[in-house]
């Protein structure tokens, strides 16, 4: 197994490379001028070319490369071209409203999904399986933005039980920081719901057909035996599958969420620094991404095992 983790990352590090790159190129043969939008609209070209040299802007762009990349092992991002600050120090006062809202959306998303596709698998063909497939087809339908001013309408201003918007720490009470994640929770999670939920009940159809679930029932177990410990544990993989590209789609879904819910999380950083043309922030952000979604994925292979035995990993 440890032989096994140790040759995915290796072969990471090639990909990472690679997408690193063109993060660069992309960003620093782009159209704007990074000292020209340090320097303002007003100011001179002497002005502008003072911060180019400053930021080492006039080297060869494989020297800043070099020293990006360099940087970037040794945990130095970069600072922001806006506020100055280091890179690392606003991911880290960000990322608190991002983990919360992705643990939440995840969690709402296997609680709901999951066996409302395992129960729409076992009562297939009727009305509550076609209601389970009829809401899936609208949770990917819908977009996130649309569902969540429809969810702000009806519970903020409409019944004022939930707040508008903002985010409220669960340093400072564990109530307050679950009510101003639940309507973002509701608004994101819904893909991820109906995504669970069809691929749950397409596994558990498939297994409830084999010879040992008929076993099983001819043994005079109950259904709730069969569906857990049977059909659902054999159906495990692909569900799992699922629920690790969901947790890697989120990073497109953060974004859009925190901006329309005004969470100052690590999807709301990444937009402002877009409009801004904070270009290290913007790097950072999307190489931060990157990492993310390889390492999800590795731990999704990873959990095969746990869930099928006879899966075994060379040494």
């Amino acid at each position: 197994m440890l032989g096994y983790i140790l040759r995915r990352l290796l072969a990471t590090i090639p990909v990472l490379f690679v997408v690193s790159v063109l993060i660069f190129m992309l960003l620093h043969l782009g159209p704007s001028d990074p000292a020209a939008v340090i320097a303002g609209d007003f100011a001179q070209p002497e002005d502008v070319e003072k911060i180019r040299i400053q930021l080492g802007l006039d080297r060869p762009l494989y020297i800043q490369f070099g020293d990006w990349i360099l940087g970037v092992l040794q945990g130095d991002l970069g600072s922001s071209i806006y506020s100055d600050m280091q890179v690392s120090a606003l991911m880290m006062q960000r990322i608190e409203p991002t983990l919360s809202l992705t643990i939440t959306t995840i969690s709402f998303a296997i609680l709901v999904g999951v066996p409302a596709g395992t129960f729409a698998a076992w009562r297939a063909g009727s009305l509550f399986d076609r209601g389970v497939m009829m809401t899936a087809v609208m949770g990917f339908s819908l977009p996130v933005f649309v569902l969540g001013y429809v969810l702000v309408y009806l519970f903020a201003l409409k019944a004022q039980i939930l707040p508008v918007q903002g985010y409220k720490p669960i340093s400072g009470g564990l109530w307050p920081w679950l009510r101003s994640l639940i309507l973002p929770t509701l608004s994101l999670g819904m893909i991820y719901v109906a995504l669970i939920a069809r691929m749950t009940r397409a596994s558990v159809i498939e297994i409830l057909g084999n010879d040992y679930i008929r076993t099983a029932r001819s043994k005079g177990l109950s259904t709730p035996p069969i569906l857990i410990f049977h059909a659902l544990k054999n159906a495990a993989i692909p569900i799992v599958t699922t629920i690790g590209v969901g947790i890697a789609m989120l990073i497109s879904g953060v974004v859009v969420t925190e901006t329309v819910f005004a969470l100052p999380g690590l999807g709301r950083l990444t937009v402002d620094a877009i409009v801004r043309k904070d270009y290290p922030v913007i790097q950072a952000m999307l190489l931060v991404f990157t990492v993310a979604y390889v390492l999800i994925n590795l731990l999704v292979d990873l959990s095969y095992s746990l869930f099928d035995p006879r899966i075994k990993y060379q040494k």
